[in-house]
């Protein structure tokens, strides 16, 4: 099974927890207050590795790790406050990266921001927004298609055709919610909430998401209409800090909680390990882009089962484990060659990480 799994994730595509009783088990935790970074600042409250119990015997096996697999920056927060911040490589704290599909979170918040201001609903279909023959599907299979499906990967069009999101390329396979199948079409988000906002997906993103977080960054084509993000990695720290916080950031409920919850649990029943444009961790099966097979356990088995992950090509990450108040991030090229959102990294980097913190 590892060997057909390994095949299936040298497969390439750009852009590209466990329950709630150990979500809620909080022992060993430190006892102060979820901690913001001030906008406009550099400035960044830290802790110490020893003050939270940690092994620094095992603090530079780690780091050593990231330098030799092409790694450009690493932070871990805890209780929103810096514990580790490293840059490898040439890169440094100002330097930005792309997310690749790690920014498919962005979208799947920013639909969710939409909607609590009430200018769309993910149950409406997308041709209500976008027209009819947004697709080459038959009118009646594309009228299928609601928002919510371009959230959770079920849109039923044709996954083996490519990056690109014209209407020739997206072509109908099955009935939209019967067929799980990793998809750029998620896209198509980002024009349905400019038609809704009436403004730009740039201009609504910034002032809805990123300038409220403090974050830097702007998105970019990369080709066949696919947006990509790209930041300093203390924003992406930012984007996962609020995350784990359940939409709230400071004072303000900047996406409500319920919606979060939707985002980062089961969304469907074909695969258990996705929710909105979310990977989770710890579910007891899950599937992998450009494949119908499903594998046995969790995604990453040497990491938290309440984890769940914003995942991105050559190894772009966000970590959120909720029962341990910890985000923790990736940047760089790919650890072993191209490879796609999800590799044997994952594992071994949770190895790393977890004898220094004992997870």
């Amino acid at each position: 099974m590892k060997s057909t799994l390994l095949l299936l994730l040298t497969i390439s595509l750009f852009s590209c927890s466990s329950d709630s009783d150990t979500a809620n088990d909080n022992t060993n935790l430190p006892a102060e207050a979820m901690y913001f970074p001030p906008n406009g600042s550099d400035s960044w409250e830290t802790k110490t590795a020893a003050s939270l119990g940690w092994d620094e015997s095992q603090i530079q096996p780690l780091l050593t790790y990231l330098e030799q697999k092409h790694t450009k920056s690493f932070i871990i927060l805890v209780n929103g406050r810096i514990v580790m911040e490293n840059y490898f490589n040439g890169h440094s704290a100002t330097t930005p990266w792309y997310w690749a599909s790690a920014g498919k979170t962005l979208t799947a918040t920013v639909t969710g921001i939409a909607e609590q201001e009430g200018i769309l609903d993910i149950n409406d279909k997308v041709s209500d927004y976008l027209g009819t023959g947004w697709t080459s599907a038959p009118l009646a299979k594309e009228n299928l298609i609601t928002n919510r499906h371009l959230l959770t990967m079920t849109s039923g069009l044709n996954d083996a055709l490519g990056d690109d999101v014209s209407p020739a390329n997206l072509q109908y396979v099955a009935d939209a919610g019967t067929r799980w199948a990793y998809h750029n079409v998620y896209v198509k988000l980002q024009d349905i909430v400019a038609e809704a906002s009436n403004q730009t997906w740039t201009n609504y993103f910034n002032s809805r998401l990123r300038d409220k977080l403090g974050m830097t960054g702007t998105w970019f084509n990369s080709g066949e209409d696919l947006s990509v993000y790209a930041s300093n990695t203390r924003s992406m720290a930012r984007f996962g800090l609020m995350i784990l916080n359940k939409g709230k950031w400071h004072n303000d409920q900047i996406i409500n909680e319920a919606y979060v919850n939707q985002m980062t649990n089961t969304s469907q029943d074909t695969n258990k390990a996705y929710g909105y444009l979310w990977w989770l961790n710890g579910k007891a099966s899950f599937r992998l882009p450009q494949s119908q097979l499903q594998f046995n356990g969790s995604i990453i088995p040497t990491g938290p089962n309440d984890m769940f992950m914003a995942l991105g090509k050559n190894d772009q990450k966000i970590y959120v484990i909720p029962s341990k108040k910890m985000v923790v991030i990736r940047m760089g090229d790919a650890a072993d060659g191209s490879n796609v959102a999800l590799s044997d990294f994952d594992e071994v980097l949770w190895e790393k990480i977890s004898a220094v913190i004992d997870l």
